[in-house]
């Protein structure tokens, strides 16, 4: 699976300001529950309960939220780089400045554990962090990532 497969270039944010950890999931449902049409707070919630299983701030400043949802029939990606770190109880302590979110569909699949084993994957080569950081704009941050 690649990831243009599961991200839209028009899903891919740069300098978004949060505050905290739950605004900045409260925004990024906001704007997922819309594109797949699940109510935002359905998304909220789904995200802060994988969130109490154990935090997704995977280390290295990155985080990967993700929540399954029977209205999702393929993954779905967004990619945000935030304006200035957070908190996220992220596994090394670090805080946290790259999210990928991904909603994936309720009943586990080959598609799902790929998209989340792909993005990890990449996100978790120095080059491709560094590159999403150093971006000018959202167009960057997108080739970084997603062209292969």
């Amino acid at each position: 699976m690649k990831i243009a497969d599961f991200l839209s270039p028009s899903d891919v944010m740069i300098d978004v300001a949060a505050a905290d950890k739950r605004k900045l999931l409260l925004a990024m449902a906001r704007k997922a529950g819309s594109s797949v049409d699940v109510l935002p707070e359905h998304v909220f919630t789904e995200l802060q309960k994988r969130e109490e299983l154990g935090s997704t701030g995977v280390g290295g400043g990155i985080a990967l939220p993700h929540a399954r949802f029977h209205q999702v029939n393929k993954p779905i990606g967004m990619l945000v780089r935030l304006r200035k770190p957070i908190d996220f109880d992220a596994v090394d302590g670090e805080l946290v400045d790259i999210v990928f979110l991904l909603l994936l569909p309720e009943a586990p699949n080959g598609d799902q554990l790929g998209a989340l084993a792909t993005i990890a994957r990449k996100l978790r080569n120095p080059q491709v962090a560094a590159a999403l950081r150093d971006a000018h704009d959202s167009r960057d941050m997108y080739r970084a990532l997603a062209v292969e």
